[in-house]
């Protein structure tokens, strides 16, 4: 099978898609808050990924499976079920997860789990594989959890300890951790502006009594030779 792309502007080489996004945007789309026709200037967000995916659910499952088709005149779902037709399934939910879960990454075994993006996974079944490599599947919608194989056989489960109980996206943690480098960032900025104040500061309080006079004689002391010929990272030789 080839896969043939096809050309930018072009919407015939992808007709059904394209027939089907308009369905989207004509019966879903235009009546969520924050709607944008193309053309108008971008407004402001009033929808969130998740609450549009609950929206995008129920349209599929309760609008555009049931409703009668243009030209069949029977409903998808009742078509579908009239034919008989039976896709073949998996022959486990693992499976099923497999085929489902695109997002493959290979990782090491550690002794105390598998490390994956600054978290640590952990299963009682990995102990008898620490130092082996093996691929990792995951939801990037749920972080709390990957499924892991190894020689294309499913192994465990693993669980991360910080996320269990909890559905975390990986867009989300990427920008709660953007977030924080970037107040990190300010706060360190907001503090050398404040040292290099302070510094000035005292700079300019420098009493009077205690600069040279006049007719005194200024003292310059010698530069420390030894100290200056000394590195300040000493290295074997210095010794």
């Amino acid at each position: 099978m080839g896969l043939v792309f096809s050309e930018a502007g072009m919407p015939r080489g992808r007709g059904r898609i394209e027939r089907f996004f308009l369905t989207i945007n004509q019966m879903l789309l235009c009546s969520l808050p924050g709607y944008t026709p193309a053309g108008a200037p971008t407004g402001k967000t009033l929808l969130t990924l998740s609450a549009f995916e609950a929206h995008l659910q129920q349209f599929i499952l309760e609008q555009y499976h049931q409703r009668s088709h243009s030209e069949t005149g029977m409903p998808p779902q009742v078509r579908w079920a009239a034919g008989g037709f039976l896709p073949r399934l998996p022959e486990s939910l693992e499976h099923l997860d497999l085929l489902l879960l695109t997002v493959a990454k290979s990782r090491k075994v550690r002794q105390d789990g598998i490390h994956f993006e600054g978290f640590c996974y952990l299963d009682t079944t990995l102990a008898a594989y620490v130092g082996e490599q093996v691929i990792i599947r995951y939801d990037p919608r749920d972080m709390a959890e990957i499924r892991v194989f190894h020689d294309h056989r499913f192994l465990c489960r693993a669980i991360c300890a910080e996320l269990a109980g909890e559905t975390i996206a990986l867009r989300e943690i990427i920008q709660a951790r953007t977030h924080r480098r970037k107040a990190l960032r300010h706060t360190l900025q907001d503090r050398a502006r404040t040292i290099e104040a302070l510094v000035e500061a005292h700079r300019g309080a420098r009493p009077v009594d205690a600069l040279p006079g006049a007719n005194e004689p200024v003292i310059t002391l010698a530069p420390d030779t030894a100290y200056m010929d000394t590195p300040k990272l000493k290295r074997y030789f210095n010794e």
